[in-house]
C-alpha cells in the first residue's frame, strides 16, 4: 500500500493559518481601512458555541460580519471567540478554524471557500475518510450576498456559495 500526499488538507491547514495570522493581526492593532470580515461557518460543529436562539435559528450555518462593532476578540491555536451585536444584544460566540466554510474580505475582492465533497468515485484508492475537501479562491464579483437588516450587525446569506 503506498500513501498518497494529501494536498487538500494540506491547503486548508494553511488557509486556516492563514485565517488565524488575519484575525491575530486584527486583535492587536483593530481592522484596517475599508476591511472587514463575512465569515460562515456550521453551526453544528461539536466545538462551535453560540447562544442557543441562534443555534435555532441559523441550525445549519450562520455568516457573522465583523465591520463595524466586535468585542472581546480572543485568537486561540484550535479557533476564536469573539463577542458581536445581534440586534442590541450582545453575544459571545467560538467558531473553531475547521468549522469555517467561508472568509471574505469584501475591501479587497479576497475570500476562501472551503467545501466538502463526497469520493464516490469506484476507481479511486480506498481513504480513510469517505469525503474529501476543496479550497477555491473567491472573488468580491462572485458574491451575491442578501442582508438582512440587524441593528450594529449585518446577518448576511451567501447563496453563491451553494451548490
Amino acid at each position: 500500500m503506498g500513501r498518497d500526499i494529501d494536498y487538500g488538507n494540506l491547503m486548508h491547514e494553511a488557509m486556516r493559518g492563514l485565517i488565524r495570522k488575519v484575525l491575530l493581526d486584527v486583535a492587536e492593532r483593530g481592522l484596517p481601512g475599508n476591511h472587514h470580515f463575512f465569515i460562515t461557518f456550521d453551526t453544528t460543529h461539536p466545538d462551535a458555541e453560540l447562544a442557543d436562539w441562534l443555534s435555532d435559528r441559523y441550525p445549519g450555518e450562520m455568516t457573522v460580519v465583523m465591520q463595524h462593532w466586535y468585542d472581546k476578540l480572543e485568537i486561540t491555536e484550535d479557533g476564536f471567540a469573539v463577542t458581536l451585536n445581534f440586534g442590541d444584544a450582545p453575544e459571545p460566540l467560538y467558531i473553531p478554524y475547521d468549522a469555517i466554510r467561508t472568509f471574505v474580505d469584501p475591501s479587497v475582492e479576497f475570500g476562501l471557500r472551503f467545501e466538502e465533497q463526497d469520493n464516490t468515485d469506484s476507481d479511486a484508492p480506498e481513504k480513510t475518510s469517505d469525503k474529501g475537501t476543496e479550497l477555491k479562491q473567491v472573488h468580491e464579483h462572485e458574491l451575491e450576498v442578501e442582508e438582512e437588516p440587524v441593528k450594529d450587525a449585518q446577518i448576511v446569506s451567501l447563496d453563491s456559495f451553494r451548490k
